[in-house]
């Protein structure tokens, strides 16, 4: 079969791979979809991201969908043809993390696509992928596409849930990418009242007005724009923090209210913090990594129709135009999630 394979930074390769039979509690899939993300992204442009480097090759992709094709010995959730999702998240199930209901702290996870670990964790952009039959979640209802957007579905479902009630409330998102777009859809099923997103791009910020945000603002265009939000010591509860940029979380103090809660997801690196500000609101400053239960919620929410992830795929791309997927990811001007079609 083939595989989609990183070598060094701008060195993606579509290569045979071998391929694998699904031993007791796995199963076989025919891949269907698979989302590029922002790590793959980083991978492909850098090499790496902070200290993480490549240190040999490595399978991309953790954002896929696909049919089972054949049953490891007791697997019985799962029939032959299923749609499924399927999760990169395989914790051990053995560590004190573990222990505790925290995977997505396990300190032995093995998550597609990382080279954290060395030897690195083989991704999912592949043909055929071998999984656990408890990664897998029947998407019956859904496109591949829809059930492969599952993955970052769930990592802001999870910020969601670390960020408490949302019941009436009023959140800001700063960052329009694919994380803080679906941040609004997660955010509104969540019973958010109000939902502002703010970014660079005017383009990026019309996906944000597609799934239903209340009001986008370009800050580079009105850098002022928050400051109405300021009045009376601020106006949002919540905060998404999903650019990584510090100038944006700074920017968005003034107009959070005091004991508000700011949700940490975007990763651009070490930032200084107004932490005098932060203070004297007594601010909650709340980290959110992965997910791990969060992703058989996200497929359901999606069946359900509470949740249409849809106008957020904005290209699908056969695998043997990997590259030109891959750079056209990686412009915002262009595209909000693009997909690899497997089919």
């Amino acid at each position: 079969m083939r595989a989609i394979i990183i070598h060094e930074a701008k060195d993606l390769r579509l290569e045979d791979y071998p391929v694998e039979t699904p031993g007791p509690g796995e199963v076989a899939i025919k891949l269907a979809s698979g989302g590029i993300c922002g790590s793959d992204l980083h991978y492909y442009n850098h090499g790496g991201f902070g200290a993480v480097r490549l240190k040999q090759p490595m399978v991309l992709g953790h954002e896929v969908s696909g049919h089972v094709t054949a049953l490891g010995e007791g697997v019985s959730s799962l029939a032959v043809g299923d749609l499924v999702a399927v999760s990169p998240s395989r914790p051990c199930g053995h560590c004190s993390y573990c222990g505790q209901g925290l995977r997505n702290h396990c300190e032995n996870m093995r998550f597609y696509g990382s080279a954290m670990p060395f030897p690195h964790i083989q991704g999912a952009f592949r043909e055929q992928l071998v999984a656990l039959e408890s990664q897998c979640v029947k998407a019956d209802g859904l496109s591949a596409g829809q059930a492969a957007m599952a993955e970052p579905l769930s990592v802001c479902l999870h910020a969601t849930r670390r960020a408490g009630d949302l019941l009436g409330k009023r959140v800001l998102i700063t960052g329009s990418g694919p994380i803080g777009t679906l941040c609004v859809l997660a955010a509104r099923a969540a019973g958010a009242v109000e939902i502002v997103v703010t970014d660079l791009s005017d383009a990026a910020l019309s996906y944000a007005t597609k799934v239903g945000a209340d009001r986008v603002i370009n800050t580079g265009i009105d850098p002022e724009a928050l400051n109405a939000y300021a009045v009376g010591k601020g106006s949002f509860d919540v905060l998404y923090e999903c650019s990584g940029a510090a100038p944006a979380l700074a920017g968005a103090i003034p107009a959070m209210r005091p004991r508000s809660v700011i949700m940490q997801l975007g990763l651009g690196g070490d930032m200084t913090l107004p932490i005098q500000a932060m203070t004297a609101k007594e601010i909650d400053l709340r980290g959110s990594f992965r997910f791990h239960e969060e992703f058989a919620m996200a497929v359901r929410l999606m069946q359900a129709g509470r949740i249409d992830v849809e106008p957020l795929i904005s290209h699908t791309m056969p695998i043997d135009e990997a590259v030109s997927a891959f750079e056209l990811a990686g412009d915002r001007s262009q595209a909000m999630k693009v997909q690899l079609s497997f089919q």
